[in-house]
């Protein structure tokens, strides 16, 4: 199994990781984290799911993205499939989310924390999951609680992807 990540932070991604298109490496947009890896994915989603209630949350909703886009597509003028399958995982941590929510009210925005995990027509077997890095601003204690959220998607989405 292949695994290699995907970030906007990385300058000249596509140099330092050449399994990665080009193409792939400059359309992550600033403030999004994604790995890809190939495999089937049932099995990454699967895992994904499993990060994350193994670790004591629990997922809300389930957003089924790839399904929703294929069954409006005729509808909305699409002409090309975006994704074999996609799905967005929605979850909130109480302990992080307290803390987050404690140090800045405004800190709601946030939850519930998203994941998403998804396959393009164009690279079959080649799974991207990732998330959306949340900003972290305001006080020192709400930078550091809201760093702690990131550094726990982060932790999703490499397990996943297994990184």
């Amino acid at each position: 199994m292949l695994k290699f990540p995907l970030s906007a932070c990385l300058a000249g991604a596509a140099l330092i990781l050449p399994a990665i298109s080009p193409a792939m490496a400059q359309s992550i947009p600033e403030g999004v984290t994604a790995y890809q890896v190939e495999a089937e994915f049932e099995d990454v989603r699967f895992d994904l799911e499993n990060a994350i209630v193994n670790r004591g949350l629990v997922i809300d909703y389930v957003s089924h993205i790839g399904d929703m886009l294929n069954r409006t597509a005729k509808d909305v003028g699409g002409e090309k499939q975006i994704y074999m399958q996609a799905q967005s995982m929605l979850f909130c941590s109480a302990d992080l989310s307290r803390k987050a929510m404690e140090a800045d009210a405004i800190n709601i925005a946030y939850c519930p924390y998203a994941v998403f995990v998804f396959e393009q027509p164009d690279t079959p077997g080649t799974v991207t999951v990732g998330y959306r890095n949340l900003a972290e601003t305001g006080s020192e204690t709400s930078k550091a609680a809201i760093a702690n959220v990131n550094a726990l998607l982060d932790g999703l989405a490499r397990e996943a992807a297994g990184q």
